[in-house]
């Protein structure tokens, strides 16, 4: 088991247990789908990928219960440009 799910913090910090799962899985279809992960670690692992994003305030669930990113991000040139809406 992951380190992160047997803490409470990061089930305060998501804001329960629902929206922890919520975020967790649709991050995951993210990075199944080739989404580039926003922290370096020495794991392929794409759960403990997602469990470090939150736990580094990367990632989080917004209004819509989608996965939203950090300001400092939303910032980032390197981001993914959909041109089908330009």
């Amino acid at each position: 088991m992951y380190e992160e799910l047997k803490q409470e913090d990061i089930v305060r910090k998501v804001g329960g247990r629902f929206k922890l799962s919520t975020l967790i899985q649709k991050r995951l279809v993210q990075l199944n789908q080739g989404a580039r992960p926003l922290i370096q670690i020495n794991n392929e692992d794409n759960m403990a990928v997602v469990l470090q994003e939150i736990m580094h305030d990367k990632i989080f669930l917004d209004t819509s219960d989608n996965v939203g990113f950090s300001q400092e991000l939303e910032a980032d040139p390197l981001q993914t440009i959909d041109f089908d809406e330009m």
